[in-house]
């Protein structure tokens, strides 16, 4: 196994990242990254891991899309009585990770966790498909369900109740923003001297500065 592993070792020697190079607003640069990652035609370019932990500090993580972006921070939605919303409210403490192997780069972002508005979720809700909204209602996100034909025809129901009629965004189903604190921009480079440039905020202002890899 561990000959099989070395055999998967890349060179990372198409790009490079330097602190000159980096736009002055750690927004600017994500954007710039994500267009590129859009343009490459990349697998899910707006997944993102997700990772929360419990107030004494027990760690889980989880993949979930990226939904919206300003410069008040990142958002994605969410069932609030899932696991991850229940530890959120816990500790409103988060990372998120963005991962583009065929570009060699990652980018890591920590910051602090609040809900969205209603408004601003409602919003979001009236854009997923018919079938995504009536999920939402479906599912109780986290919990344990007897089978998958239950969960089935509890879909079918909703589905039924639903008809010709507008789906209401669900009392238990919204938005929540992570506001950064820091961003560390990561390019893959040879000999895994890679470039890692981290904006980090202090008074108001972003600083830039290169992290030894």
């Amino acid at each position: 196994m561990a000959s099989a592993i070395a055999d998967l070792r890349k060179k990372y020697s198409s790009r490079s990242l330097s602190e000159d190079g980096v736009e002055r607003s750690p927004f600017d640069q994500f954007k710039y990254w994500m267009q590129e990652a859009i343009d490459a035609e990349l697998l899910e370019p707006t997944a993102m891991v997700l990772a929360t932990s419990t107030r004494s500090g027990k760690p889980s993580a989880r993949v979930v899309l990226l939904k919206g972006i300003d410069e008040r921070g990142f958002v994605f939605y969410t069932n609030y009585e899932s696991r991850k919303a229940e530890e959120l409210k816990e500790n409103p403490h988060a990372a998120l990770l963005f991962y583009w192997g065929a570009l060699e780069r990652q980018v890591r972002i920590e910051g602090v966790i609040e809900k969205t508005t209603h408004t601003e979720s409602e919003e979001y809700f009236t854009t997923r498909p018919l079938e995504s909204r009536i999920g939402a209602w479906a599912s109780k996100q986290s919990s344990v369900i007897e089978s998958r034909s239950a969960l089935q025809e509890k879909f079918d129901e909703l589905h039924a109740q639903f008809a010709n009629q507008a789906i209401p965004l669900p009392p238990f189903w919204g938005g929540f923003r992570l506001t950064p604190v820091t961003f560390e921009f990561w390019q893959g480079r040879e000999n895994r001297l890679h470039d890692r440039i981290r904006y980090r905020k202090q008074d108001g202002s972003w600083v830039i500065e290169r992290l030894s890899p």
